[in-house]
């Protein structure tokens, strides 16, 4: 992994290497910060990067805040502003991936959340594929449970919730799969672990609904609206069986790290013919014409960077 040359760090840009914490940070010590994963896609033809649904995305992250009882000091739109000022300071012109964390920061003993200062940080580095499987994953169900909403909110992406997520990925990449898909406390299908699941069974398009113990995803609901507005398909939200999963005509995983990724097996089985299906196939090439800002409807959806400023103030 190449690590960026910049950081933001608490309302100013900084070299990467300036932006440290201590070991007795409180976040470090009991997983008390929230983040968000935003993507920036390269468009060859318009020689330009775009940050895609970049308020969304800051808007869920502050929501993720205020669940840990968080008071940032900016509003989603500052928050996107200083995200494109460290853009254009990196200088990309390939894919990325940018990772918001803000944090209680100070160096202190004691669990609890009020009378502690949140930080605020974003980095920005190359990225191509988080999970290098085109032609289909082969994915597992965890022995592990998805977090319930009464221990540790799910729709927001809380860094000590997301233990869950890497306990069922080792089991499961350890035992020869790509990934997991957990079920929630009732043995009902809510997610995979770092992304939205998706089935196509008798012609609808199914997914766990909000209140199934997922993240409320932007993937998701940009996937949502593009099979309804542009393939016409029946999309919908509701509780789904694990058997299901083993019945479904196709199965896709879709998050901002990871894309739109075909599941073609589940625990050695294949789903539907054991390739990636048609409606899977049109979703992903939608998405990511959407995410690089060559869809002109979808274009409201894509933050340009534009050319870097001739001075940029780093501290």
């Amino acid at each position: 992994m190449v690590l960026p040359k910049f950081a933001f760090f608490d309302g100013r840009i900084v070299p990467y290497g300036e932006a440290k914490v201590g070991l007795l940070t409180h976040a470090l010590n009991y997983g008390t910060g929230c983040f968000a994963g935003v993507r920036a896609f390269w468009n060859d033809d318009e020689e330009q990067l775009f940050i895609f649904r970049a308020r969304d995305h800051f808007q869920r992250f502050l929501e993720s805040a205020r669940l840990l009882a968080m008071d940032l000091p900016y509003s989603a739109d500052e928050l996107v502003e200083n995200l494109v000022a460290l853009l254009r300071a990196e200088g990309y012109r390939e894919d990325c991936y940018i990772r918001p964390l803000a944090f209680l920061s100070d160096e202190t003993i004691g669990v609890r959340l009020q009378g502690l200062t949140p930080s605020v940080s974003i980095v920005a580095f190359p990225f191509g594929k988080y999970l290098d499987r085109d032609e289909g994953a082969h994915l597992t169900v965890s022995s592990w449970r998805r977090i319930d909403d009464a221990v540790i909110p799910p729709r927001g992406k809380v860094t000590g919730g997301y233990i869950n997520s890497a306990l069922a990925k080792n089991d499961a990449q350890k035992a020869g799969f790509d990934d997991a898909i957990l079920l929630d406390s009732r043995g009902k299908v809510s997610e995979a672990t770092v992304s939205n699941v998706f089935l196509v069974r008798k012609g609808q398009l199914l997914t766990p609904q909000v209140t199934d113990g997922v993240l409320e995803g932007i993937t998701r609901r940009t996937v949502i609206e593009l099979a309804k507005r542009e393939l016409g398909i029946d999309v919908v939200e509701r509780t789904i069986d694990r058997t299901e999963l083993l019945l479904a005509d196709e199965a896709f995983l879709a998050g901002t790290g990871i894309g739109i990724v075909p599941i073609t097996r589940v625990d050695h089985r294949p789903i539907g013919n054991g390739q990636t299906g048609e409606i899977t196939g049109s979703v992903r090439r939608l998405y990511f014409d959407a995410a690089r800002g060559k869809l002109p409807v979808y274009r409201s959806w894509c933050r340009p960077v534009g050319t870097a400023i001739k001075r940029i103030e780093v501290a």
